[in-house]
């Protein structure tokens, strides 16, 4: 018992230390957002502990950002709910492509769902699972660095708001430039073109369809759709398809972690 135990833990920070050069992109955008965070929320009187214990609790990224106006007498539960649920309705469509996926992490499952970000769900999908790691191990490893960076940012962030008073305007800039990078990433690999053409033409029309202010929400429907119904296509074009398939031997230990 005790060597299968070592060896779980061996397996693990196996999986951490190849999962870590892959998050920095993370890192580096997670930091400067979480301490935007950390800021809007020491303004509203909360200290650093606070800012931590949401970003642990609630970990929403621009959900959070929505949370901090709430904090004011006069907002309904039923507004706050509504409008969380808005900000963050794309994550349906991003769980939806990762049922098969989480079926096999094992009980890592609840918090891979729980622990869904953007950055995160992109990193799950361009980011190649190295052969000698189990690939529940190494998403889970994803997922918790990824959290522990804005957390840490969010505490940061909240500490230097209480020392350092300044002007955060423009700092939440950083998540498109993190998104951008990301995009930059995709497209240099040539099998996930075809993605990130699908997504940059359905953002675009939908754009011009619908206004800025309600393209998103179409957008991902659209992304959907034709990933559903046009997926054996991608795949005879070579594009990038989610990778459902569990490396051989390793099926029976992820349901046993």
């Amino acid at each position: 018992m005790k060597l299968v135990s070592q060896e779980k833990r061996w397996a693990y920070g196996k999986a951490f230390r190849a999962a870590f050069p892959h998050t920095i992109p993370v890192l580096t955008g997670y930091l400067f957002i979480g301490m935007a965070f950390g800021v809007m929320i020491q303004e509203k009187g909360y200290n650093f502990l606070w800012a931590m214990f949401m970003s642990l609790l609630c970990y929403a990224g621009s959900g959070q950002y929505l949370a901090v106006n709430f904090f004011s007498p006069g907002v309904s539960l039923f507004h706050v709910i509504f409008m969380e649920f808005m900000v963050n309705i794309r994550h349906i469509f991003y769980g939806l492509s990762l049922l098969e996926r989480f079926a096999e992490a094992g009980k890592k499952r609840l918090y891979l769902i729980f622990s869904l970000t953007d950055e995160t769900y992109s990193l799950y999908f361009i980011t190649k699972v190295p052969p000698d790691v189990e690939e529940d191990k190494f998403l889970f490893a994803i997922a918790v660095l990824d959290q522990s960076y804005w957390i840490i940012g969010s505490g940061i962030g909240a500490l230097l708001g209480n020392i350092i008073p300044f002007d955060a305007t423009g700092i939440d800039f950083a998540m498109t430039a993190l998104f951008v990078v990301i995009m930059v990433e995709q497209w240099m690999e040539k099998k996930n073109r075809p993605s990130v053409v699908i997504g940059l033409v359905c953002g675009l029309a939908c754009l011009l369809i619908f206004g800025k202010e309600n393209f998103i929400l179409p957008t991902m429907i659209g992304i959907m759709l034709i990933l559903l119904f046009g997926r054996r296509a991608l795949e005879n074009a070579g594009g990038v398809v989610p990778q459902t398939e569990p490396v051989q031997g390793q099926e029976v230990q992820r349901h046993a972690d």
